[in-house]
């Protein structure tokens, strides 16, 4: 399809930015913002749960720090399928997304001005209600660019993953250097400032948007506006009652977040494979989805710890001297995205270039569990070491295999995900992709609760070898799996 003269170009002829849709540079620009905002916060959240008072935190067992952290990163991804239901059956996914930017901002600010564990509570809550909503709506969005047949698509998702983590290389640095120079409450507004410059480019360019990225695919009916609500308040009311009577504490979150997730997982797929909106190709596809998420929750699991026991690794374990000069502690959060960046450019040209020779998801997805593994295996070396013992550049190498790993499956996961969807729940089925990272980092947070410094060989060496072994049960098992996804590779 041509344009005329004076209109911007359409289709497959829109190649404006890099290559791809102009669309995509707008939810580039919100998501990289997000990300900005987002990891600059988690990149010192951790320190200031178990830093002492004297050092500005607020005093946390470590153990119980680290779980809070791998609850509240799996929370956000359960999020995902609260903001893709509402998405999928009454605002559609471009509203949701913006919404849930306005959210996430009002977390951080809480953040920033309210004192001890009632800022950490309420923006806590906003953060992962917001971010959410805005990832699984995000990528659905993204996904409305590109035709069913658009070989650009594993391109303009890798480009897109460029922009996430443009953001996270940039917000952990600037967050981490308030924090160590005038406090912890300045990197949180930082985060807060960061999103507010998100929400302000994302307006003026939102209106560009193809129309199906408004849609609704499924609308909820009017009369049962009601009853949803009525279990909206149940479902708050539960929860602050669990919180008072003392079910829900802090030194079990991780647990009930991995239960929660399991269970809404099991009841999505159900859903899904029951419905009568999904016919028979499409439901196949459903199922073929499942031992790609079942591999993706290994994944993360592992991957990330990057913000649990890597980040207590970095602070008592890591030489971070610079020529005399300690770095902070979350500057290592911003190594990944730094590898990511550089090497994005290049999977998406592979996978550009190779076309329909390129390897089938699930051995890409094999793949990442295995590389992953062995960047766990690359710890053993160091294990049983003193203070300060490891080098940095080894830190670095490590985390570059972690990049590697990710560039296999998340940004390939994000857009089979959205392949292997069926038409009635397109973003409801990439909710579920990100609840294999809600489960798979809720279980970081709860393994981080095992880790022992003074023992580290067999707590790295038995994640990287089941990581592994993972990997290489999905690889033996591709034809078959292909055979479910009925044509999607």
């Amino acid at each position: 399809m041509s344009s005329q003269p004076g209109e911007a170009p359409t289709g497959d002829s829109d190649t404006r930015f890099f290559g791809q849709p102009w669309a995509l540079a707008h939810v580039f620009g919100v998501e990289m913002w997000e990300r900005f905002s987002f990891y600059g916060m988690q990149g010192i959240l951790l320190i200031y749960l178990y830093y002492s008072a004297s050092q500005g935190g607020l005093g946390l067992e470590q153990s119980v720090a680290a779980g809070i952290v791998g609850a509240y990163g799996g929370a956000v991804y359960l999020s995902t399928v609260l903001g893709a239901w509402i998405a999928d059956r009454v605002l559609g996914a471009e509203r949701v997304l913006f919404v849930s930017a306005i959210v996430i901002m009002a977390g951080h600010i809480a953040l920033a001005v309210l004192p001890g564990f009632a800022g950490v509570g309420v923006g806590l809550v906003l953060v992962a209600i917001g971010s959410g909503g805005l990832k699984a709506t995000a990528t659905s969005v993204v996904g409305t660019l590109y035709g069913p047949d658009d070989t650009r698509r594993d391109g303009g998702f890798s480009l897109f993953y460029l922009g996430i983590n443009l953001g996270a290389f940039a917000g952990p640095l600037l967050t981490g250097l308030l924090q160590s120079t005038v406090g912890f409450h300045w990197g949180f507004g930082l985060a807060a400032l960061g999103m507010a410059l998100g929400l302000v480019q994302y307006s003026f360019g939102r209106r560009q948007l193809p129309a199906e990225a408004r849609r609704v695919p499924n609308p909820l009916p009017r009369t049962r506006y009601p009853l949803m609500s009525v279990i909206a308040v149940a479902g708050i009311a539960l929860i602050v009652a669990l919180v008072l009577v003392g079910v829900i504490r802090a030194d079990n979150l991780a647990l009930i977040v991995i239960v929660v997730v399991i269970g809404a997982a099991i009841a999505y797929f159900a859903v899904i494979l029951s419905s009568r909106k999904v016919d028979a190709e499409e439901r196949s596809r459903v199922w073929g989805f499942v031992p790609l998420f079942l591999t993706s929750v290994a994944f993360w699991s592992l991957y990330q710890q990057q913000f649990t026991v890597l980040t207590v690794y970095s602070d008592k374990r890591l030489d971070r001297d610079l020529f005399g000069w300690e770095m902070p502690v979350s500057w290592v959060n911003s190594i990944n995205p730094v590898f990511i960046i550089v090497l994005s450019g290049v999977f998406a040209a592979i996978w550009t270039k190779l076309g329909a020779r390129q390897p089938a998801t699930p051995v890409k997805f094999g793949l990442a569990a295995i590389v992953m593994g062995s960047a766990f295996l690359l710890f053993v070396p160091f294990a049983g070491g003193g203070e300060n013992s490891t080098p940095l550049l080894a830190i670095v190498g490590i985390l570059f295999v972690f990049t590697v790993a990710e560039l296999l499956l998340s940004p390939v996961g994000l857009s089979v995900t959205t392949k292997l969807a069926p038409g009635a729940f397109h973003t409801q089925m990439v909710a579920l992709f990100f609840l294999s990272v809600a489960l798979g980092t809720a279980i970081a947070g709860q393994l981080a609760q095992l880790y022992n410094p003074d023992d580290e060989l067999p707590y790295f060496s038995v994640l990287g070898l089941i990581s592994a072994g993972v990997g290489v049960l999905l690889l033996l098992f591709v034809k078959p799996v292909l055979r479910l996804m009925r044509g999607v590779r």
